[in-house]
């Protein structure tokens, strides 16, 4: 119990950063994707679903952005207690009112403070860790991107079950969240002010070879590829003649899959190169994302949920971990374009998505478009190879 508390055991700030991850990603974005149904049937409409899913992204890409330019760690460490804060306070706030204009603002916010939570939480986490090998370590920490979606679609799933509705359910996470968010700001800070030296680079524009341009750009796939069904699996489940009622079990299947998967991707990286193995994850995706066009066959469509879980999350690690590669020690504009270029996709999948299932009366042509676009990345990849071939 004792190492639990002590603010600079491994174990402890592991714990915490999977707390954050939880807190940040869970309670303040995914567990949306969980409660949406229940909200379609009662609440929102379609199209107001996709807007707000659209700004939760764009807070987010905001934040990730500005958490690439914040080097002081102490500084981290107070937008990290801000993100808190604001996670907690809006989503208390969407079990309290129905107000549009206040959900609108709420959750842009609430995408600014996830950054805050997972990107600067994360660099708190490297920061204090003292293993030989924080590679590894890391891997166990984005694994708490997986849990996030386990244990708050778990949390509310046991609310709705017992007679409570979507309101009590947010207002129960928040409880939640706070509690685990007490931990959080209690371990993840420095006993004292941290003295970095922050070596300052210029913004090196030459790294923007046509082989990073097309990385990024695949990039951009992937954030389309993540959106879709981070938004609305469960509804698109739901949709499906036979599967009524399935769509909250496949996003539980989701979150399981997604904790080992940055681990196990980064690994087959490391033996087997960073974008061969890119290339596999997004087919991998490619199939997930058209099971539910093609078939209502039930194992099938959960099968679909865990090949999501299964690559998202790896393809995140995979991106940023190969950028890192290709930074040449200045990764400031690199992880930037990446990050806008990831954020970009974010924003567009959810409206362009809506206005699909609305024109066609069903997610097919949505899913078709997104499977169409991660499929174009494989073959800006394909071709990203071939350059780096010729290169070498």
């Amino acid at each position: 119990m004792n190492r639990l508390l002590n603010r600079n055991d491994n174990v402890a700030i592991l714990l915490a950063g999977i707390f954050s991850g939880i807190v940040g990603m869970g309670v303040a974005r995914f567990v949306f994707t969980s409660l949406l149904p229940d909200m379609l049937d009662d609440f929102l409409t379609l199209t107001f679903a996709g807007i707000l899913a659209a700004l939760n992204f764009a807070g987010y890409m905001g934040g990730s952005i500005l958490s690439v330019f914040i080097k002081d760690i102490n500084q981290k460490v107070i937008l990290y207690r801000i993100g808190i804060v604001l996670c907690l306070l809006t989503t208390i706030l969407l079990g309290l009112t129905t107000n549009e204009t206040l959900w609108l603002i709420s959750r842009i916010i609430a995408g600014f403070g996830s950054a805050m939570l997972f990107v600067v939480g994360s660099a708190i986490v490297m920061t204090k860790l003292t293993f030989e090998n924080k590679t590894k370590a890391m891997g166990i920490h984005f694994s708490g991107i997986g849990f996030s979606i386990l244990v708050t679609d778990l949390v509310s799933r046991a609310v709705l079950s017992s007679g409570y509705t979507w309101q009590n359910s947010w207002i129960v996470l928040t409880i939640f969240g706070a509690v685990l968010s007490c931990y959080c700001w209690y371990i993840l800070c420095f006993d004292k002010e941290v003295h970095q030296k922050v070596v300052k680079h210029k913004f090196d524009f030459s790294l923007f070879n046509l082989y990073v341009i097309l990385l990024i750009m695949a990039y951009f796939t992937e954030g389309v590829g993540f959106v879709v069904q981070a938004t609305f699996l469960p509804d698109i489940i739901n949709s499906l003649e036979g599967l009524e009622g399935y769509g909250n079990l496949t996003w539980t299947l989701v979150g399981i899959a997604g904790i080992p998967s940055s681990i196990i991707w980064l690994r087959l990286a490391h033996k087997y190169g960073s974008i061969n193995i890119i290339m596999i994850a997004l087919l991998v995706q490619v199939v997930g994302i058209l099971i539910p066009a093609l078939t209502n066959n039930i194992v099938l469509n959960l099968l679909s949920g865990i090949l999501y879980g299964g690559t998202f999350i790896g393809l995140v690690g995979l991106f940023m971990n190969l950028g890192g590669k290709l930074s040449q020690k200045n990764p400031v504009v690199l992880m930037g374009a990446l990050t806008t270029s990831y954020g970009v996709g974010q924003v567009i999948a959810p409206l362009y998505s809506v206005a699909l299932t609305h024109h066609y009366g069903n997610y097919n042509m949505a899913l078709y478009v997104t499977a169409a676009i991660v499929v174009g990345g494989i073959l800006l990849l394909m071709i990203a190879k071939k350059l780096e071939t010729v290169r070498n």
